[in-house]
């Protein structure tokens, strides 16, 4: 069984949805027949490359809401990351997430591509560190495990992976995907957002059991 991830490093129900989702798996009798796949999804991508913004100036200007409201908010998120065992700091920038996901690509050609997401969330929600500069990209793949000289010859040729992100973005809207993150298991049953751990579990049965 297969289940498809289409997730932004950028998005913290993606990071808080990660570690619900892998909960269930962890949990599910059959786990060692499933395969997950994340893929490229920009919740922004129209953001400048390599320019970063305050993520609570950032929700401010698209949302409109008060400040206040904003970091009310952003606490909630801070609260529901740390019941499950999260890190979540305020600190951290919004930024373009393209050359993110070209990377990730690259990662997943080395069999590391759960390592550098794990790694990327951590070091984006946790210690509120960039997932948008080269440098910080190249500091992001030697922490997991990948090789540094690589990571930047790939992130330096702007070409490498990027029909690679726009064919997964592509398929996102094919499926009707306009937000993320969202789980499709097997092709045939969707699930949007980062519901609890139950939810991904009666998923994970009901695609295994083809019901």
């Amino acid at each position: 069984m297969r289940v498809d991830i289409w997730s932004d490093i950028g998005c913290p129900w993606c990071y808080v949805g990660k570690r619900r989702f892998e909960n269930a798996l962890a949990a599910f009798e059959h786990r060692d027949d499933v395969e997950v796949v994340y893929h490229s999804f920009e919740l922004d991508p129209s953001h400048p490359t390599e320019k970063t913004v305050p993520v609570t100036e950032m929700l401010v200007g698209k949302f409109g809401m008060p400040k206040a409201q904003v970091e009310a908010a952003e606490k909630r998120l801070e609260d529901t990351a740390a019941a499950e065992g999260l890190a979540y700091d305020h600190g951290r920038h919004a930024g373009n997430t393209f050359d993110f996901h070209r990377l990730a690509h690259w990662a997943a050609e080395q069999g590391k591509q759960q390592d550098l997401l794990d790694h990327a969330y951590t070091v984006h929600f946790g210690e509120a560190k960039s997932v948008h500069t080269v440098d910080a990209l190249v500091e992001l793949a030697a922490g997991a495990g990948l090789d540094p000289d690589r990571a930047r010859e790939v992130l330096t040729d702007k070409n490498r992976y990027a029909d690679d992100v726009r064919a997964d973005e592509n398929q996102a809207r094919e499926l009707g995907i306009s937000g993320v993150p969202f789980y499709v298991l097997d092709m045939k049953y969707g699930v949007s957002g980062a519901q609890p751990t139950e939810v991904f579990a009666e998923a994970l049965a009901r695609a295994h059991s083809g019901a």
